[in-house]
């Protein structure tokens, strides 16, 4: 692509997009402007800008202080920021061919162009000397807080190794930010490529709001007047749920958990092989004996030890609720006369059956009343009512996709507080799964700056006029992406390392996983579940029906999950050369704890995006299950203060949860907010498996 590599002087800014002033509302990116051309020269740009304000710090002649040092490498690289902020939000949300080539060179010249800055012996020697002389700087908390965290930074970043090692760990970052591409765009192709369209006799026991859907999906992808089963989790589960064609579902189950692992261009196993080496080897450049060790040492568990024991004790009461549940299906398919064993694909299937039969619930009664519109206004009314914060639509602001919507949001004085962008349905342009990332973050270093924060879901849209209607998986999903856009939106640091989501990967997910809970509250439920026809709410003894049912198939949610989460630190505590083999390696694991033959892994190696398309969550996948300890407990206070919008605890909250960002150990905020460390038989007593951990 280097014909698109051209100077990059006044006449391509004044050209480019992105390298001029945004005269847009709120200074927003003009995506209605911006073309796949356009970004290779900005990050030319804002990579040669970045590069001389770093040599500009460490060529300063002035003995290091906080400000020349620290502060000064904050505000570096603000260009670069803003066009990656940009380019991939479209990555993941609307790519297209073009963009996801650009990705490729992009991935390789942005290792390139960090490795020099993080490995800077000048730069990490003004920034260890200030570390080492902390006490006697005269900082504020946040400073003190954000010279840790910058330290620590390059410190693991490896700063301080010698010139010979840094040089391997360069090379290593380069193929690592390499594969991480390659193994998300190997995923996106598997995904965008199968499809099963449903004919007449395919729909036995889909209801209409599934088969409204699968026209939707059709239409996407220019089928207009089909129906069709795509391999987003938002199509596959409620398929798998509802649809009594047996041979159907194991073919769609059979799709969708073996994504990446098809033997053909998108196959990812050689992939997760040489990612699992280079982390091993960048591990041990840093003095640690397995990648999980340095991953762990850097977070609230602190030791791979401490993570697998909380998933053992998770583990035992789980696989004892998800057996004895597994019998009991095995036994209605005999009532039914059904000549075969529960597999896989009959697990969804039979749980709801067997849901209906214990609380005389299945989803499809309640989906009709779960309209997408009314839980964004159920999301929005709890923020308000726990924050003050209001949301008003807002049609002028640029977005990438006509399906994304934009709220502004004021503060409790009618301040503009930040921007909202939703970008809710699925579509082949876009990732499975469902996110939270900005555009823009909060700080205050060079004046009030306002964040843009964005939500990604992958729900499906409604055909023919009719509304999206949300499973209570789906609902719980925008509460919860909801929940890190809360973090972003109400985040109130001035240095922008420290803003909204940017703390501990197990400290991440609390504020996200906390307001789940709203969701599901029975005061949030009665105003905002209306059926979608008539507009009447949901009937109480429906409701009632719900919240018995919620703890239902609690054994299977969480052994699939754990699972994962075991294998993910397997992967990266045992030595990369036991997984040569990752199929082999994930059928020993899963042998090893015992895993149902029932269940599949929540993510199998080849599709388990958070650790391989990136590094994040990698040994870290176990974060959501140590942030729902938190959470369990956190909406303990408002439960025994007797309001769920509780003000004095609302307050604390945000004081001490949402607005902090990283300016806090995360230890220290929960413990401001709560009083004492979390309990952790909150975590299972929310899952209803108290009992069998007991019994176990």
């Amino acid at each position: 692509m280097s014909e698109t590599r051209q100077n990059t002087g006044p006449a391509q800014a004044e050209t480019n997009p992105l390298l001029k002033a945004w005269v847009t509302p709120f200074a927003t990116p003009p995506f209605d402007e911006i073309s796949p051309e356009h970004f290779l020269p900005a990050f030319e740009q804002a990579f040669a800008d970045h590069s001389a304000e770093i040599a500009a710090i460490t060529h300063d002649p002035a003995a290091p202080d906080f400000a020349n040092t620290v502060t000064a490498l904050e505000r570096s690289g603000k260009l670069l920021t803003k066009v990656a902020a940009v380019f991939y939000d479209l990555v993941s949300a609307h790519s297209n061919p073009a963009i996801l080539e650009i990705d490729k060179e992009v991935s390789l010249r942005m290792a390139r162009h960090w490795n020099p800055i993080m490995m800077n012996a000048v730069l990490f020697g003004r920034i260890a000397q200030l570390h080492e002389n902390r006490t006697a700087l005269g900082l504020t908390p946040e400073q003190l807080r954000l010279l840790e965290r910058t330290y620590t930074r390059f410190h693991r970043a490896g700063a301080g190794l010698t010139e010979e090692a840094k040089k391997r760990m360069a090379e290593i970052n380069e193929r690592l930010a390499q594969l991480g591409t390659t193994f998300s765009h190997h995923l996106l192709g598997d995904e965008q490529e199968w499809f099963m369209e449903l004919g007449g006799d395919d729909r036995e026991g889909l209801p209409e709001s599934f088969v409204a859907a699968a026209k939707a999906a059709a239409e996407e992808r220019g089928m207009a007047g089909k129906a069709i089963v795509t391999l987003s989790r938002s199509s596959t589960e409620p398929f798998l749920k509802s649809s009594a064609r047996r041979d159907l579902r194991e073919k769609v189950y059979k799709a969708f958990t073996a994504r990446g692992d098809n033997g053909n261009p998108n196959d990812n196993n050689a992939t997760i092989v040489e990612i699992l080496k280079l982390r091993e080897e960048s591990a041990n450049l840093l003095g640690y004996p397995t990648f999980a060790a340095y991953r762990l040492e850097d977070s609230m568990a602190k030791t791979p030890d401490a993570v697998r024991g909380l998933l053992e004790r998770v583990w035992k009461p789980a696989r004892a609720r998800a057996l004895a549940d597994r019998d009991e299906m095995q036994a209605l398919i005999a009532q039914e006369g059904g000549n075969f064993r529960l597999a896989p694909w009959d697990w969804r299937y039979y749980a709801e059956k067997l849901r209906l039969q214990r609380a005389n619930f299945d989803d499809a009664a309640i989906k009709p009343y779960l309209t997408l519109d009314h839980m964004i206004a159920a999301a929005f009314d709890c923020a308000t009512r726990l924050f003050g914060i209001t949301f008003t639509e807002r049609k002028d602001v640029p977005a990438w996709h006509p399906d994304v919507r934009v709220w502004e949001v004021r503060d409790r004085a009618g301040n503009h507080k930040a921007l909202f962008y939703g970008d809710y349905f699925a579509r082949p342009s876009k990732r499975s799964g469902a996110w939270m990332t900005s555009l823009r973050d909060q700080q205050k270093l060079d004046g009030d700056v306002a964040p843009l924060i964005i939500n990604v879901c992958n729900f499906a849209k409604g055909s023919g006029g009719e509304p999206s209607l949300l499973s209570p998986d789906d609902a719980r999903t925008l509460f919860h992406e909801f929940g890190h856009g809360l973090h972003g939106m109400l985040s109130n640091v001035t240095y922008p390392s420290l803003s909204g989501t940017s703390v501990f990967t197990d400290f991440v997910e609390l504020p996200s996983q906390l307001y789940e809970h709203w969701q599901e509250r029975p005061e949030v439920l009665q105003q905002f579940a209306r059926h979608y026809q008539t507009g009447e709410p949901l009937p109480d003894d429906l409701l009632q029906r719900f919240l018995a049912a919620r703890k239902f198939n609690q054994g299977f949610a969480t052994v699939e999950f754990v699972s994962s989460a075991l294998v993910d630190l397997e992967f990266h505590t045992q030595p990369a050369a036991a997984a040569e083999d990752v199929r082999a390696f994930e059928k020993k694991e899963l042998e090893k704890i015992g895993m149902p033959e029932e269940i599949a892994l929540r993510h199998r190696p080849t599709q388990f995006g958070h650790i391989f398309s990136g590094d994040h969550y990698a040994s870290g996948y176990y974060s959501y299950m140590w942030s729902e300890v938190m959470d369990a407990d956190a909406f303990g206070a408002f439960e025994e203060a007797g309001n769920i919008f509780d003000p004095a605890v609302a307050k604390r909250l945000h004081d001490d949860i949402y607005s902090t960002g990283g300016s806090v150990d995360p230890e220290a905020a929960y413990e401001a907010f709560r009083g004492r460390p979390p309990e952790p038989d909150a975590l299972l007593r929310r899952r209803g498996l108290l009992d069998n951990a007991k019994a176990a």
